[in-house]
């Protein structure tokens, strides 16, 4: 199944976490598309980001906020009025979590709750997607994939919290909404690579760092497993579903968004899939300097997905890892980052076009 992301244009959209890495690709979409898009995020820090790298607030209504601000969140969403809300901001590292619990649960958890209960409110709604993560399940390290109806848990801080917001979603989605007046979904996605993410304890961006400081390539862990996709592969999905669960409510629900098995590789595998692509005799080395828990073996089931939506990713890890590279240097290089965004948008939705 197609989406048309023209489909959006003079769409109203509401957008938390818009300035990170994934909010920032998605908002970049939708202004190529012609929506009328307002983000809303805590205020941009110093380090490198995408969101100003690739100059997005010049084509976007952006708000500094924090989702952990009810009444001010619910006050830029009644005069807004958006149409489809796509919820991003979150905590998002698993080892800023241990560090700081509360922040995370405090964003997470109740940054869903306020975003739903300011959307209870407002009568322009129509469709709302939550975006959480592929580690909501309780992690057994079995080697099929978790479908939707798995057990929910997550071991660390980060990953419950998100489970925790799956749980708020599901509640009021069954209390407030059961009109159906506002289509309600979650996304569980896994983890994503693409050009421009400076996120610290993720491993392309650590690459890229040791690229820039000329530092060897570290790898803590190289044998764990894990679903890779370039960005765009979820956030196309992000909009379908925003779109069908707006045409029928029938649409609405949970879902996993993942690659194909073959697409299932280890951080190691990455990294030198990375080094090979990237040229000029890079190598890595693993270093485990000890740390929290992290699970090694991750792997979801995305049938529902494709089976509701005739969905299949369309770039491979290879690819991913290509494009990833091609935006990087094309930084690097000091060349037109934002044409290199939407050179990719433009190629990846031909490709779901055909």
């Amino acid at each position: 199944m197609v989406v048309d992301i023209n489909y959006y244009k003079g769409k109203r959209v509401f957008i938390t976490g818009h300035t990170g890495f994934k909010g920032s690709w998605l908002s970049k979409i939708l202004i190529n598309a012609g929506a009328e898009v307002t983000g809303y995020s805590l205020e941009q820090k110093k380090e490198l980001n995408l969101f100003t790298i690739a100059g997005i607030e010049k084509g976007i209504n952006s708000i500094v906020g924090d989702v952990r601000n009810l009444e001010y969140l619910q006050k830029m969403i009644n005069e807004t009025k958006p149409e489809f809300v796509f919820h991003l901001a979150a905590q998002p590292i698993v080892s800023d979590s241990y560090k700081e619990p509360v922040y995370t649960y405090e964003t997470n958890v109740m940054g869903t709750v306020n975003i739903l209960e300011a959307i209870r409110h407002c009568e322009s709604v129509r469709s709302f997607l939550n975006v959480t993560t592929d580690k909501v399940y309780e992690n057994k390290e079995w080697c099929w994939g978790y479908r939707e109806n798995d057990r929910l848990s997550g071991f660390d801080p980060y990953s419950n919290s998100k489970s925790c917001s799956e749980l708020v979603t599901q509640s009021y989605k069954q209390s407030f909404f059961g009109d159906t007046r506002v289509a309600i979904s979650t996304a569980r996605a896994g983890n994503v690579i693409g050009g421009g993410d400076f996120a610290k304890d993720r491993i392309i961006p650590d690459c890229v760092r040791a690229i820039m400081r000329e530092e060897s390539i570290v790898v803590r862990n190289p044998y764990s497993i894990r679903p890779y996709q370039h960005v765009l592969e979820p956030l196309f999905v992000y909009l379908l579903i925003a779109k069908k669960q707006q045409d029928n409510a029938k649409y609405a629900g949970c879902y996993n968004v993942g690659p194909d098995e073959q697409d299932w590789i280890t951080t190691g595998e990455l990294v030198s899939l990375f080094c090979e692509n990237w040229d000029n005799g890079l190598c890595w080395e693993k270093h485990f300097k000890g740390g929290p828990h992290e699970a090694n073996f991750l792997k979801l089931d995305c049938s529902k997905l494709k089976n509701t939506f005739g969905w299949k990713p369309h770039w491979n890890i290879k690819t991913a890892v290509k494009k990833t590279i091609e935006w990087t240097k094309c930084f690097l290089d000091n060349n037109d980052v934002d044409e290199c965004m939407d050179r990719q948008i433009d190629e990846y939705f031909y490709l779901n076009k055909n």
